[in-house]
């Protein structure tokens, strides 16, 4: 006898799981992110930059370039929300700009100096011996100079502009990356599975590259970031010198430095919202850089 099919009544259907919407999925990425309401902040602030900068020629008013010679040192108003500069140039617009060039440069520096840096560091822990003594006494060489003297002897034998520096930097900011790569990789070749690889026969770059590499990066992300906001700090310290991006070339140091003549003219914000906007950026480094650290040191405790 076949057994009586069920009604609908008594068949029950799991409801679905609801999935957030869209409007709510990056306040549920903030929350996975952790580390409070000060990460999320600056994580949320390094965003907003990268978007302006992505969208620069399309978000500024007016061409930042284009001054009206009459017109300099004009305060706040419905035309130039931040005022003008002595050339007449509109300050937001040239703010907006300057985020595009003033991001690049860090970012040139830190994949330059890390990529050379990661190379350095697993090949010179992997070898040991002599290599790893040699390696180690030229990256303590290289520590005691600073970068942003690198960067003056760069542009003092190159020119001015942002090529020479970004070079000159990358190598300075090198053994930061080289030596924590170097200890990383020292640990990593103590473990087991490093061991069972070579057992299986593959090959050093292999192993290094394809299988230990991935385990150290987010580490290497951290440190990457932190020397970010530095080489930000560094590059606007070279342009407020006047020896790092030239003008017409919006840059967040080239302003601040033209802003001091706007300051004595009772117009500060030329000078003043730039130099915030250098101060806001690599603080929101440090932090992000700083948490990442902080917990994947808790993570390997």
């Amino acid at each position: 006898m076949n057994a009586p099919s069920p009604t609908m009544a008594d068949r029950r259907v799991d409801p679905p799981t609801p999935s957030p919407s869209r409007s709510r999925l990056p306040l549920v990425w903030l929350r996975r992110v952790g580390g409070g309401w000060l990460m999320r902040s600056c994580l949320l602030l390094l965003a907003l930059f990268v978007l302006i900068a992505v969208f620069a020629p399309w978000i500024a008013p007016q061409d930042p370039t284009f001054g009206e010679l009459g017109n300099g040192f004009a305060g706040p108003g419905p035309e130039h929300w931040l005022g003008t500069d002595l050339g007449g140039h509109d300050t937001f617009s040239a703010l907006i700009e300057g985020t595009r060039t003033s991001l690049a440069g860090p970012l040139a520096v830190v994949l330059f100096s890390t990529t050379l840096g990661v190379a350095v560091g697993l090949f010179t822990a992997w070898r040991g011996g002599w290599v790893d003594t040699a390696v180690g006494r030229v990256l303590d060489i290289l520590f005691a100079f600073p970068a942003l003297l690198l960067a003056i002897l760069a542009v003092a034998l190159f020119g001015k502009g942002l090529t020479a520096p970004v070079l000159a930097m990358a190598i300075a900011y090198m053994p930061y990356t080289a030596r924590l790569v170097r200890g990383l990789t020292a640990q990593e070749k103590t473990r087991p599975y490093i061991a069972a690889y070579q057992v299986q026969g593959h090959s050093a770059v292999f192993i290094a590259f394809r299988r230990l590499l991935p385990n150290i990066t987010p580490t290497v992300l951290a440190q990457s970031t932190v020397n970010f906001g530095y080489a930000l700090l560094d590059l606007a310290a070279l342009s407020f010198l006047g020896l790092g991006v030239q003008p017409p070339t919006p840059d967040w140091g080239s302003m601040i430095n033209q802003g001091q003549a706007a300051v004595l003219q009772g117009q500060p914000l030329s000078a003043i919202v730039p130099a915030v906007a250098v101060v806001l950026v690599v603080v929101a480094f440090n932090v992000v850089g700083e948490n990442l650290g902080d917990r994947l040191a808790g993570r390997e405790s």
